[in-house]
């Protein structure tokens, strides 16, 4: 049995990844405390928060944080007109921030040294998490499980993981032949992963996304 590095708090939101990350957090000794953000997403909180005690978490956070992604956020990003290359919604660039903030208050509160997120080590929303966490609380410990060769080397990519949920019994909500995640909150929902990042398939239609930016125009939907 591995020696207890302490406590972490997990930005946890039910899926392959963090599904897997808890489980694998506590086999690397933490104890761990699942924080899931109710950011507007059509979810079963009170499945997940079933399942992440079922997986070991010492401890569950559930919290609505819509109202204030609303107005501390996304209104404001709307009022600027934030579009990446004028086209692209920043609902999850958004809510990272979000979601980081309450993060580091909850280990604060649970006096907990470390927190941990599920972001890739490749992309934007590790950033997005750890400067936010930092800049909130500068001696906190982030623990990037993607971007750990114990960890990366051991799951190169999203078959190991679901393997490893096999084998562990963690249920999750992709398989093999939809291997893809989505990130949905109140402001847009976006995929990533599987074919959605493989360059050699083209694109086969006109991609739409729904957004609260929608409700504050009178013209037509797209």
């Amino acid at each position: 049995m591995a020696q207890s590095k302490g406590t972490v708090v997990l930005a946890y939101s039910g899926g392959l990844d963090t599904s897997c990350i808890l489980v694998w957090l506590k086999e690397q000794g933490y104890d761990v405390i699942a924080y899931l953000a109710n950011i507007g997403q059509k979810e079963d909180f009170e499945a997940a928060r079933k399942k992440a005690l079922a997986l070991g978490a010492k401890k569950v956070y559930i919290e609505d944080i819509s109202r204030e992604f609303v107005e501390q956020f996304i209104w404001p990003a709307v009022q600027a007109n934030a579009l990446y290359e004028d086209r692209y919604l920043l609902g999850t660039a958004l809510a990272r921030p979000c979601i980081a903030r309450s993060l580091v208050e909850i280990a604060q509160r649970e006096g907990a040294q470390h927190v941990a997120h599920g972001a890739t080590g490749k992309g934007n929303d590790q950033v997005r998490f750890e400067l936010s966490c930092y800049a909130l609380c500068p001696k906190i410990k982030v623990v990037a499980p993607w971007r750990l060769p114990e960890f990366y080397q051991r799951f190169p990519g999203r078959r190991e993981l679901m393997d490893y949920a096999k084998k562990h019994g963690i249920p999750v909500p992709v398989t093999p032949q939809t291997p893809w995640s989505m990130d949905e909150n109140l402001m847009h929902i976006s995929y990533e992963a599987g074919i959605l990042e493989n360059p050699k398939p083209r694109a086969g239609g006109v991609s739409c996304v729904c957004s609260l930016i929608g409700n504050f125009t009178a013209g037509p939907s797209v």
